[in-house]
């Protein structure tokens, strides 16, 4: 590799980010693209940061060097507002009805011996490494599952990856242990050596958080709140060393720059204390920011996205022929060189099977099992029945999100985000019914997509077709209920 010393360097500094993710084109890559060096990749993915509630604020540094210096992505959506498979579906490309992730549990999927035999093979790091001759390295945190005994332990090291310093099992600030290339080292509390930041209407769900919020829970939010934006002051440094060290390697202007993060977060929205989960535009919309060879700075863009996107966009950008893989995503790449005339997606499909317990909760018992992460004041942020479906549309007419609920109500709401764009109102009774029949459709359709069918015409757009004569068939059925699991 033509820069081992300096990716080696960004191994170690980086370590304290999310997830961070290099590619380096040295001569392999050049060789097979007829002696042409090709462009480096860095993807920063940072852990549960919203866009709603100022999540970008303390980041001074990164807005500077990354989204002024390129473009910020306005639109940019989550899959699954959860950390395994939103994380999944940047890997593979894919929205989790394809890849299987459906949780953060090895039942549920997450980095299971099923997701690395199956999965992880066909991942856009290993197609860089292995097809496109790319030096690869990880850094942070992979997988939640990721280093379970069950599952291999820390000694498995994923294919794709020239290079793994990735943590064992979920985020952690101290006292871990990292897979170092598939050996472990275990790290302490010595904040200068150890800190890991350092180192690298409604639903029932929703209905039964209490409103007003006591004010033991209002002081708990605050401090939370406090902690994220410290947590984050130490990511604006590290992009700026990483951007510093790029730069003095002469490798700056020969280098995409991804920064974003798995899904969003709620502290206190709707009296919920704080998690993700839920199909609302804080939990499932993220920052996305780029910068890179031919991308012009200062540009906002308004495009639907998704970080099932990452993937065909990276793989876009080293070269490889994306007929070739099975992604449901869409290369970001003629947005990002500002092509014309491009016809994009205008919905994007948001699936979750939600937790619960088979026993109640000790501390809150009249809510009886099935529900799971419940505060003391009885607020749960997850129930088995929270298993949702959704379709999120914006078009030139419409910013409309349609969901619907696996559960025993058949619960649907559906929001006009133009009219109402904190979600208040659930419009599911009063809006057309006729743009109700084409979303329940829709989702039908998203729910069932695989690769190219994921990218078809959106209820808004010209080349839509719709059939409801097709809405109670067996196959629509079975798909709407793709993620069931009674209380």
């Amino acid at each position: 590799m033509a820069h081992a010393a300096e990716a080696r360097w960004l191994l170690f500094s980086l370590l304290q980010l999310g997830l961070v993710f290099g590619a380096w084109s040295g001569a392999e890559a050049a060789a097979r693209h007829g002696g042409a060096r090709k462009p480096n990749v860095v993807l920063i993915l940072t852990d549960d940061q919203d866009v709603y509630l100022g999540g970008m604020t303390p980041l001074k540094k990164t807005n500077a060097l990354i989204a002024e210096k390129g473009i910020t992505f306005s639109n940019a959506y989550v899959p699954s507002a959860l950390c395994c498979p939103s994380r999944a579906s940047i890997l593979t490309g894919k929205y989790p009805h394809n890849h299987h992730v459906v949780n953060n549990t090895l039942e549920g999927n997450c980095s299971s011996k099923s997701w690395q035999k199956i999965q992880e093979p066909y991942t856009f790091p290993a197609i860089l490494r292995s097809m496109c001759g790319y030096q690869t390295f990880f850094a942070g945190k992979y997988l939640n599952e990721y280093g379970a005994e069950d599952a291999g332990g820390i000694g498995h090291v994923p294919p794709g990856w020239s290079f793994w310093y990735a943590l064992e099992k979920n985020s952690k600030y101290y006292n871990y242990t990292l897979s170092i290339n598939g050996k472990a080292r275990k790290h302490g509390e010595n904040y200068s050596v150890d800190y890991l930041t350092d180192v690298l209407d409604k639903h029932w769900l929703i209905r039964q958080a209490k409103t007003p919020m006591t004010n033991s829970s209002i002081q708990f939010l605050d401090d939370a709140f406090r902690k994220r934006w410290q947590t984050l002051l130490s990511v604006d440094d590290m992009v700026e060393k990483l951007v510093k060290r790029l730069e003095f390697h002469g490798e700056l202007d020969n280098t995409y720059i991804f920064y974003t993060s798995d899904n969003g977060f709620h502290t206190g929205q709707f009296s919920l204390p704080i998690d993700k989960r839920q199909l609302y535009e804080f939990d499932i919309k993220v920052p996305l920011l780029v910068r890179g060879p031919g991308v012009k700075p200062n540009q906002t863009n308004e495009m639907l996205v998704a970080n099932i996107d990452l993937g065909p966009t990276i793989l876009d950008i080293a070269g490889y022929d994306l007929n070739k893989t099975q992604m449901d995503g869409m290369s970001l790449l003629p947005l990002l060189r500002g092509d014309v005339n491009i016809t994009w997606r205008s919905d994007v499909l948001v699936e979750y099977q939600g937790e619960g317990h088979n026993s109640s909760d000790p501390t809150c018992p009249a809510l009886g099992p099935g529900v799971t992460h419940c505060f003391p004041d009885c607020v749960c942020e997850d129930a088995y029945n929270n298993t949702y479906a959704c379709v999120r549309t914006l078009s030139s007419s419409w910013d409309l999100q349609y969901c619907e609920f696996d559960d025993r109500e058949v619960f649907v709401e559906v929001y006009n985000l133009t009219a109402d764009p904190h979600q208040i109102t659930n419009i599911a009774k009063t809006i057309d019914q006729e743009i109700l029949e084409k979303m329940n459709y829709r989702l039908m359709m998203l729910q069932s997509c695989s690769g190219a069918t994921c990218r078809t015409p959106g209820v808004f757009d010209p080349g839509y077709k719709f059939n409801p004569h097709l809405m109670f068939s067996n196959h629509g059925i079975q798909t709407r209920r793709l993620f069931t699991r009674s209380l």
